[in-house]
């Protein structure tokens, strides 16, 4: 009897350094391009898997999330122990389940969680692939009144690098984005509804230039009620981010 085809959701980590990004590239070089050629071979055909959302060059992940469909008689043990042979070390299948038929990576998400990695000073080398070295003082307190000026549901036009026409929508809850020092190491973490194209990392910037006396909290709001994008918001580097986790209910 023929094994009908089911939906299956899989949870994956990976070092996005020597990678074009999650999103499908020309020549193979995305994560969704190497997952689905470990597919192939397993599943003896081609297929497309749907991610919650797509990560930059160089940006990491602990927590994507992607689904796809596929005849899979073996177990999802079976699945999980297939997937995990044959891929690349940068990348790995955290998880892999039968899901309803009706489940959607990307339009069933109902929030994600990234964080970021700040260095003050030199890093050594195995730390410099995954932070944003800093050498000038960062003034954490400024940087976390920003922080909260920036919390709740707004318009982030002004921190996305998208140039949609105007009537796209660019309104997000940002749940959370939290200042966490310890020691020479500073954690940005971001949590909300949704984010725009980098959104991340263009409101770790604007933290960062706080932090340098660059920019006040005050002039944060500024530049968040503008809706405009300026060179005032400058693009945090990609390898000190990380999408930690996709929520669904």
């Amino acid at each position: 009897m023929k094994t009908p085809s089911a939906r299956w959701k899989c949870v994956c980590a990976y070092d996005g350094t020597a990678f074009a990004g999650w999103q499908s590239q020309a020549g193979g070089t995305a994560i969704q391009d190497v997952i689905e050629a470990r597919l192939a071979e397993i599943l003896k055909k081609n297929l497309r898997i749907s991610g919650s959302g797509r990560t930059d060059a160089g940006v990491h992940a602990r927590g994507q999330v992607f689904h796809f469909d596929a005849a899979w008689p073996h177990g999802e043990a079976r699945l999980l122990a297939a997937l995990r042979i044959g891929l690349p070390a940068a990348v790995q299948i955290k998880s892999a389940k039968l899901v309803r038929p009706d489940f959607h990576a990307r339009f069933q998400a109902k929030g994600k969680r990234y964080t970021y990695h700040l260095h003050l000073g030199d890093a050594d080398p195995f730390t410099r692939p995954y932070c944003w070295m800093n050498f000038r003082p960062l003034d954490l307190a400024a940087m976390r009144q920003a922080a909260q000026r920036l919390c709740g549901r707004h318009d982030f036009r002004s921190f996305t690098a998208l140039n949609g026409p105007e009537k796209e929508d660019t309104v997000r809850d940002l749940r959370r984005l939290e200042v966490i020092g310890r020691g020479r190491h500073i954690r940005i973490v971001a949590e909300a509804d949704g984010f725009l194209y980098k959104m991340v990392r263009s409101l770790v910037g604007v933290l960062v230039s706080v932090g340098e006396g660059r920019l006040t909290p005050a002039q944060v709001t500024e530049i968040l009620a503008a809706r405009r994008r300026t060179a005032l918001v400058q693009t945090a580097p990609p390898q000190g981010l990380f999408l930690d986790r996709v929520y669904y209910r």
